[in-house]
């Protein structure tokens, strides 16, 4: 049995912007392993800087190398096992997800089935929102315009705290009818910006996600009372429990999961069936993951439980080469999940090796 950590560094086409940082790559810690024939992928959702959590690829590189990759030396454990060990360990979740949606590409290997099957409740495709970053009104409007070409079937705009409200009356303007969502990352604060959030209703938007800080949850449930745009939670939801405090105190009508920031598909499905049982949607976010990461996404985004569109573009939207030689296609706003075993992907290990920086053989 081999166990490998590579750390690459993947171009974006053009840079990525939020309120808090900008990405000219995608710097991926890739985990694979070796085990009686099968081969199983999965891709860490941190990055250089811990600029969206507490975990930065160092930390993660750490926990995976002299904690969870433990779990694994006797032979590849299923999820919910290798989750049983792990579970007593205090956060690191964003590792442990690496690891647990490692050990779901291998079950579904093992077992011959494409991974959105093995989950559960796959209706075989997902249908596809785009995620744009900020830039100059007429940048984002020749980009919404180009979605709207392309067929997603919702359309989320990045904003900041200085200029949110210009920014989405110039879009609602000119795109009047468009499923139009928007995500403040947290950029704004309750007691100083209410008045500035109150204007924002106007502009009919699907939902505001998260508009304050990630351990707000109390202030999101007094927004929420205080807008009519519903609240979706994204950086807040970091595990079951945080997921079922914030919908039950009303804080939130909408949750963005991202499997790689709850801890790995396991959660993300629980989160998902709570979510819907208590009448909230739930969609698919991501974190400009390669065509690896991308896979466990959209396998998720095509479960019934998940009901509005998610950030599931195909990968040649933010990379010219990707690190798998079947990208996903987008047809009629909708992509579909891999066929092959597991997450199907065929890895381009020339173009892996060219963009890997450091590998570590853990075992």
């Amino acid at each position: 049995m081999n166990f490998r950590v590579s750390l690459v560094r993947v171009p974006l086409l053009s840079a990525f912007s939020n309120s808090k940082s900008t990405m000219l790559a995608r710097n991926a810690l890739i985990l694979q392993l070796a085990h009686s024939g099968l081969e199983a992928f999965s891709e860490c959702i941190t990055d250089e800087v811990p600029s969206y959590s507490g975990e930065d690829n160092g930390s993660a590189l750490r926990a995976i190398k002299e904690i969870f990759g433990n779990e694994l030396r006797a032979g590849p454990p299923t999820p919910a096992k290798f989750l049983e060990g792990a579970g007593d360990l205090r956060g690191n979740a964003m590792a442990k997800a690496a690891v647990e949606m490692l050990l779901w590409d291998y079950r579904a290997k093992s077992t011959g089935r494409p991974l959105d099957v093995e989950l559960g409740e796959s209706r075989g495709k997902a249908d596809a929102g785009i995620a744009l970053g900020l830039g100059r009104d007429d940048e984002v409007s020749a980009r919404i315009e180009r979605a709207i070409e392309l067929g997603y079937k919702r359309i989320k705009v990045k904003i900041e705290r200085e200029g949110a409200f210009e920014t989405l009356e110039q879009i609602r303007d000119r795109f009047p009818e468009i499923p139009l969502s928007a995500d403040a990352n947290g950029c704004f604060v309750l007691q100083r910006d209410l008045a500035e959030l109150k204007r924002i209703d106007r502009f009919g938007l699907q939902y505001l996600e998260q508009p304050l800080g990630l351990d707000d949850i109390a202030d999101h449930s007094k927004l929420a009372k205080e807008v009519s745009t519903p609240i979706c939670l994204d950086e807040s939801v970091t595990s079951l429990e945080r997921a079922e405090e914030a919908l039950d105190l009303g804080a939130a009508k909408v949750i963005n999961i991202k499997p790689g920031r709850v801890g790995g598909l396991t959660v993300a499905v629980e989160i998902a069936r709570s979510a819907r049982s208590r009448g909230a949607h739930v969609w698919v976010g991501g974190m400009l993951e390669t065509g690896v990461g991308r896979a466990f996404n959209v396998a998720l985004a095509a479960q019934s439980l998940v009901d509005y569109p998610g950030d599931t573009s195909p990968n040649d939207r933010y990379f010219a080469k990707d690190l798998v030689k079947n990208p996903f296609k987008m047809e009629d706003g909708e992509i579909s999940p891999n066929r092959g075993p597991g997450i199907g992907v065929e890895l381009d290990r020339e173009f892996l090796s060219s963009v890997t920086m450091k590998t570590w053989d853990i075992f």
